[in-house]
């Protein structure tokens, strides 16, 4: 196999470390499918959440599937990660946007230039972490208000991206959401070596 034909089987993430926060009630397609998309590029996925064992999906008001926890969120911390996917649902992100941990893991990312990805009610977390204001965003509609009170501009397009924080509005939007984000994964500075054990807990 020559040079030229192991480059182009390289994927455009390869080395990335993407953390996916999430807990119970999260919207399936809106975690697997870029999950998926991602390890597909090269990248190494983990999923963190409040708890160990694994959280419960939904296909929006029907239950799906149970994907395994990879960190416990008391465990990472934001030099883990290349960048930080927010998946959408009702539930999880309500469950997760007060958690200080949370908030962390988002502004820390934020500060540092490595991108954080958010999906249809992701953006809430990112309200309450402090880092909307002045920017540029989209969300589920119902977060506009939201949003906007916290000093956004709320825009109604697939996807947007202002400085770093990456927006989409719904399982429709999972094709951009993930082309763009692997655009700006693509570029964000790596960790030095992640502090955890690869492997579901």
């Amino acid at each position: 196999m020559s040079k030229d034909d192991t480059e182009k089987k390289k994927g455009k993430l390869e080395g990335k470390v993407i953390a996916f926060i999430a807990t119970d009630g999260f919207e399936q397609s809106e975690l697997c499918d870029p999950l998926q998309a991602f390890e597909d590029e090269g990248a190494k996925c983990v999923v963190v959440a409040p708890k160990s064992g694994k959280i419960q999906g939904y296909h929006h008001h029907n239950q799906g599937d149970r994907v395994p926890v990879d960190v416990v969120l008391e465990d990472a911390h934001v030099s883990d990660f290349d960048a930080i996917v927010l998946p959408g649902g009702v539930m999880n992100p309500d469950a997760i946007r007060g958690l200080t941990k949370v908030q962390e893991l988002i502004r820390g990312s934020v500060e540092s230039n490595r991108p954080v990805l958010a999906i249809c009610h992701g953006p809430w977390s990112l309200i309450d972490a402090g880092v909307v204001r002045g920017r540029r965003m989209t969300s589920w509609p119902s977060l506009k208000t939201d949003l906007q009170n916290a000093g956004a501009e709320w825009v109604d397009e697939e996807v947007v991206v202002d400085r770093g924080i990456l927006t989409s509005r719904n399982p429709d939007d999972i094709p951009a959401f993930v082309k763009r984000g692997i655009e700006e994964i693509a570029l964000a500075t790596g960790p030095s070596a992640p502090s955890f054990a690869y492997g579901h807990i």
